[in-house]
């Protein structure tokens, strides 16, 4: 992910590569047109259409839902009043953000206003780097969404009478609006030459447009009053034309404003670089930028001069075929050693292949062959559309002009980037020195092979990587004339590393002409034919390029470019046989700059492969690059020019908009043991922890020092262990062995079915189960299962609880044991009670069926153990180990809490399946409050007030686990943040808040006063809030503070009286409660303030909890969970447990984490101990009372 913040180095990439230092033409603009799903404004003269918005926009410290977009070059927050009402006046009255605002006109057809909401990661990075570019000392900010308007040839409304031919002249700008949660900016783009006239008229006179921003009037308790503005221009014609010229954000024509803020907000505040580079003389003009229809610019297509096309034959030597491993190529020039695939079967080479490749055996050997979606040599495969990357170094020497030194390169960095589905490729490299660095600027395809690597396919034609994939050698032979200067370029492509970039290796060696400090380098489109024969490729061109010199001089120079690329290929398919002989690589857009402040060289140029001859135009989008898909989405090609986008693997949306996979998150086991996920762009990575190193599987982390016992580590491939055994037996081997019941190999395991061989009795049920089988007497006979009598016997306890009481004494009141003895207690089954009691000196111990005390359960006097049920079935002939939690099926669920159990209701949809509720559960003589759930770990967490504690147990079964057990008076509400791995609850009598991670230890209080009765707690993990509720009936209040306890701040105080549940809505980002006093259900924004009623009328809620449309709330008096539909406001079902008491805190099972990260998502945000969220960091907290040495705090902005 963290690309999408490298500065220059994506898409956006193209402004800071030539226009830096120049002002922005109109294809610089963010997409707009049809073609990038722009709706059009209706044509003529102050028309308004109103845009009801996904996701708010901030404006000065309002929230707006809608804007309304208008003919006169603006947007406004309401809805405009007559144009008469504010041409020519600056402020308006109402909120207003003036592009360039005046009396326009698009009735002619010619002017046209665009617009959309986008939320596409292209849109959002270029709108992010325009944004920290403006703002270089602030934090980097990531907008989530934004609007573009775009305002085209628009035309005043009526022609200017001052002779100046304003009539005929034309203006276009856009604005984009991107906003994230807690702030709005405007950026401004004002086209080079695209303002041609500066005034409009009005009436009798004219008057000066204006840009700037107004919040419009302002309610005051008896008047209305002009709100703050800003103005961006004055009421001088020049500052209008100056918007095209100067700028606020480093790039001429460009202005950045910030516009909102929640939750405080004092102006606007304007972009902070005014400062602009030297200008370089700007390149010559394309002569195929010749018309725009519908919003786009559209190109001539490049037709090559056959008679400059020359088809150089090659000769190559065929593979070898008593040497299976090398094929030498030999060159005059060249001597490249090029290895073939060993002689072999897929049985034993199966690992060669890509993880996206299939292995296929032929009569002579075998070839990998990717799988669809991805494309690719089969030992190197990618998915089909995503963009790539490629990073490298470069060494060498290389001599400029006469020197007699030359210029040492050590380690350089070489970095590139691909859009794949348009075949545009980006290049950088570093720490090129002033003295070599312009002399190189005329070499664009140093880094080019990676566009004829990913350049787009013209249909029945590969590319590079399609045909060889990312393991092969480039040598290419430079010849300077007329100078004869020459360089040799070599280049070792290795494939790609765990994050699936091109790794590539790149030489120098030689001599090029001085180009001095100062010029600028412009190259022409051109083209170049690849040769495709087995192993080799070769290519050649001349090439022609102009130095403008700093004198303002110019000098067309040429190079003759030769190249050769050997690399491996199957022999044994047919995987080359479509492969055409010949095809062109057609280069345009080609940009060169070289960067003397930062020493950097930056390169870009669009590329497509296709027919030598140049063949039929393709006008389908998918082949012209012009479809408006995602950066990380596939052009699917139609008929004629309909298609479609799909997003490539690792992304999911739309097409148009793919989001990010986060495969660690929703897949948990990606990683093995001993390692950390890593989630990347469109895939993942696993890293070992340290002290650990990959195995020979690549996946498994295994100790760097010793060998490695897999059976304790859990890193063996043995069956799960309820069917098998994993037996360590010595260095890193062991030995896999099923379980009695099962039959298999140890790593594949089957239960045996013992019911069909007949072992119980003729007069018994056989219930098969997992590795055993149960035999029960039938209804009326009692017996073991395989011995069946008519009768009931007494059981073991009733046996042993008689043979007590036969010794008892009798009294006035009947039976009365001898002092000093144990009784035991019976179920209504004639079981063991799973909680056994001495009445005498107040002991209590949880036993087993046989009545037998498990060992380290007792308690003292005064407190009670819990104790799970053993369920009234005898017991099986041959017992496997029962999980103490009730398992819980696959889906969503909820779980609330009924005294001394937690009971479970699953859902279907949004409807609750009463028939298989059940307890989940049981925990005789305790009372548990709050209720919580961990959706990684699935473990459910409650608190206790009867032995004060918090424990859990894992839902997929297991026994209950006490996590804190001191230092508690009456622990509560109970939340988790499943992201930073910790719980939060509160303390009603302590009148605290507590954080700690989630197996208890590094407990720290983080809000400890100006509490009273603290209650619900839940938490919002993705933007690092918490919300508390305190019923305090003096001044109940519902606050919130970020995870660490910092910034605390009221949200709600007026109209309650005892808020008892809470629970936060991650889609609609509501707060909602619901209060036993006031009988209301009601929802709040955090970020906004705007609280609203849900339902009136219910009775006493206790806890609550949402999924989706509904909000589900535990009531006292009604002893059920109630269901209330919160967008129709009323309820939709109830459910009744069968046991009728109080319900107290509920919570959702959810069927997989919802999506989302915080910074301590990952490596504990770097903190030593505990990580605790922020809305823009986190915090680093030590433990109170810490002992441990090493722990490092750091605040809130880290």
């Amino acid at each position: 992910m963290d690309w999408q913040k490298q500065g220059w180095f994506v898409c956006a990439c193209f402004l800071g590569f030539v226009t830096s230092v120049q002002s922005i033409r109109r294809e610089e603009f963010f997409p707009f047109g049809p073609d990038a799903g722009d709706q059009l404004l209706e044509p003529g003269n102050d028309r308004t259409h109103q845009l009801n918005l996904d996701n708010p926009v901030l404006f000065y410290d309002g929230t707006f839902n809608n804007i309304f977009i208008n003919t006169n070059g603006f947007v406004a927050t309401t809805e405009p009043t007559s144009e008469s009402t504010y041409l020519g006046k600056m402020p308006p009255k109402f909120g207003m953000i003036a592009a360039l605002q005046g009396d326009l006109d698009t009735s002619d057809g010619v002017g046209k206003v665009f617009f959309r909401q986008d939320s596409r990661p292209v849109v959002l990075r270029r709108a992010a780097e325009h944004i920290n570019r403006a703002f270089p000392e602030d934090d980097e900010v990531d907008p989530t969404h934004a609007v573009v308007v775009t305002w085209v040839d628009v035309a005043p409304h009526e022609p200017q009478t001052r002779g100046d031919g304003a009539h005929k002249k034309r203006n276009t700008f856009q604005l984009v609006i991107p906003s994230l949660k807690t702030a709005s900016y405007a950026i401004l783009l004002y086209e080079r030459d695209g303002i041609q006239f500066s005034s409009t008229p009005v009436e009798d006179s004219t008057v000066v447009m204006h840009a700037g921003f107004s919040k419009g009037l302002v309610r005051r308790f008896l008047f209305s009053s002009q709100g703050q503005y800003y103005r961006t221009s004055t009421d001088e014609e020049a500052s209008v034309r100056a918007l095209a010229k100067e700028t606020n954000s480093g790039l001429s024509g460009v202005w950045v404003y910030e516009i909102g803020t929640s939750p405080y907000f004092s102006n606007v505040a304007p972009g902070e670089v005014t400062d602009l580079p030297t200008e370089a003389p700007a390149p010559a003009a394309d002569s195929r930028l010749h018309e725009y229809t519908d919003g786009q610019v559209k190109y001539s297509p490049y037709e090559p001069d056959p008679g400059q096309v020359e088809i150089h034959p090659i000769q190559y030597l065929p593979r070898q075929p008593d040497n299976p491993e090398v094929v030498v190529v030999d060159d005059t020039d060249i001597n490249v050693d090029v290895f073939s695939y060993n002689l072999g079967t897929c049985a034993n080479n199966r690992n060669k292949c890509s993880q996206f490749a299939d292995c296929r055996d032929y009569s002579s050997g075998f070839c990998c062959h990717c799988r669809p979606g991805y494309y690719g040599s089969g030992i190197q495969c990618v998915a089909d559309g995503k963009p790539q990357r490629m990073n490298g170094k470069i060494h060498g020497q290389v001599f400029v002009g006469n020197s007699p030194s030359p210029v040492e390169f050590t380690s350089n960095d070489l970095h590139s980037y691909v859009v794949v589905n348009d075949g545009r490729s980006y290049i950088a490299i570093s720490d090129i020195p002033t003295n070599v660095g312009p002399s190189l600027a005329p070499l664009a395809a140093l880094g080019g092979v990676i566009g004829w690597a990913f350049a787009l396919e013209q249909p029945g034609f590969k590319n590079g990587f399609s045909i060889i994939g990312g393991e092969f050698t480039r040598q290419a032979e430079v010849t300077f004339l007329p100078g004869n200067e020459k360089l040799i370029i070599r280049q070792e492509f290795k494939g790609t590393d765990e994050l699936d970039h091109l790794v590539v290796s790149t030489t120098l060696n030689g001599r090029v002409p001085n180009v001095p400090p100062g010029s600028t380098v412009q190259i022409d489109p051109y083209s170049e034919v690849y040769q495709y024969n087995n192993n080799l490729i070769t290519s050649s061109s001349t090439r022609d390029y102009i130095v403008s010199m700093p004198d303002g001089s110019t000098d067309t120079r040429t190079y003759q470019w030769r190249q050769t690329i050997s690399f491996q290929s199957c022999q044994h398919g047919d995987a080359l046989r479509d492969v055409k002989p010949s095809q062109m690589l057609n280069v345009d857009q080609v940009f060169s700059m070289y960067d003397a402040n930062n020493k950097l060289i930056r390169f870009a140029m669009s590329n497509k492969i296709g027919d030598v001859n140049g063949g039929q135009l393709e006008e389908n989008p998918c082949f012209t690059g012009r479809h408006g898909c995602d950066t990380n989405a596939v052009c699917r090609p139609g008929q004629g020019t309909q298609f479609t986008c799909q997003c490539v693997a690792g992304f999911n949306g739309d097409g148009r908009i793919c989001h990010d996979i986060d495969e660690c998150r929703e897949e948990s086991q990606a990683c093995g043991s001993n390692s950390i996920c890593n989630n990347q762009p469109g895939t993942f990575r696993c890293e070992c922890k340290d002290g650990y190193q990959f195995g020979s599987d690549g996946r498994t982390c295994i100790d760097a020092d010793r060998p490695v016992d897999h059976c304790e580590e859990g890193t063996h491939d043995c069956d799960i262990p309820e069917r098998a055994q994993c037996s360590y037996t010595g260095g890193s081997a062991y030995i896999c062995s099923c379980l009695p019941g099962f039959l298999g190999d140890g790593r594949n395991c089957q239960d045996i079915d013992e019911c069909q061989t007949g072992r119980c009795h003729s007069d018994a049920v056989c219930i098969n189960t997992h590795g055993s089988f149960i035999c029960q007497c039938r209804p009326g006979y009692r017996g073991d299962g395989f011995h069946c009598t008519s009768g009931r016997i007494k059981t073991r306890c009733e046996t042993h609880r008689d043979s007590l009481l036969g010794e008892t004494e009798f009294g006035p009141r009947g039976p009365r044991p001898p002092v000093g003895h144990y009784i035991p207690t019976c179920d209504e089954n004639g079981e063991y009670e799973s909680m056994q009691c001495h009445s005498g000196i107040g002991y209590c111990w949880c036993v087993d069926r046989n009545g037998q005390e498990i060992p380290g359960t007792r308690s003292g006097p005064g407190s009670q153990p819990m104790c799970l049920d053993h369920g009234g079935l005898p017991p099986p002939v041959r017992p496997t180990p029962r999980p103490v939690v009730d398992v819980l099926a696959p889906g969503t669920h909820l779980l609330f809490a009924q005294s001394g159990r937690i009971e479970h209701v699953p859902l279907e949809g949004y409807e609750m399946k009463k028939n298989d509720a059940k307890t989940v559960l049981h925990l005789p003589e305790k009372v548990i409050i709050g209720v919580a759930y961990d959706c990684v770990e699935k473990m459910v967490y409650w608190t206790d007030i009867t032995s004060p504690s918090i424990s859990k147990a894992r839902l997929q079964g297991g026994e209950p686990t006490s996590v804190i057990r001191s230092d508690l008076s009456s622990p509560e509400g109970i939340a988790i943040d499943h992201l930073g791995r910790t719980m939060f609850w509160t303390d009603s009598m302590k009148d605290c808040i507590e954080v700690a991670s989630l197996d208890g230890s590094q407990r720290r209080v983080i809000i400890n006063t100006d509490l009273v009765n603290p209650r619900a707690i839940i938490t919002d993990p993705v933007n690092g809030n918490l919300y508390w509720a305190d019923w305090n009936r003096e001044a109940p209040k519902i606050e919130t503070s970020y995870l660490d306890g910092s910034n605390r701040r009221v949200l709600v105080k007026d109209d309650l009286r005892l808020p008892n549940g809470l629970t936060f809505d991650s889609q609609s980002s509501l707060l909602c409660w619901a209060d036993a006093g006031t009988h209301k259900m009601e929802c709040v924004h955090p970020g906004r303030g705007d609280r609203r009623k849900v339902l009136e009328g219910i009775q006493y809620p206790f806890g609550i909890t949402s999924f989706g449309k509904n909000i589900y709330y535990t009531d006292w008096q009604r002893e059920a969970v109630v269901a209330v539909d919160r967008y129709a406001g009323r309820e939709s079902d109830e459910f009744q447990p069968q046991k009728r008491t109080k319900l107290y805190g509920i919570a959702t099972v959810y069927s997989q984490c919802p999506s989302g990260q915080n910074y301590c998502s990952v490596n504990n945000g770097g903190c030593t101990h505990l990580c605790l969220a922020t809305p823009n960091g986190r915090s680093c907290k030590c433990p109170d009372n810490a002992v441990e040495v090493g722990c490092v705090e750091r605040g809130g902005g880290y």
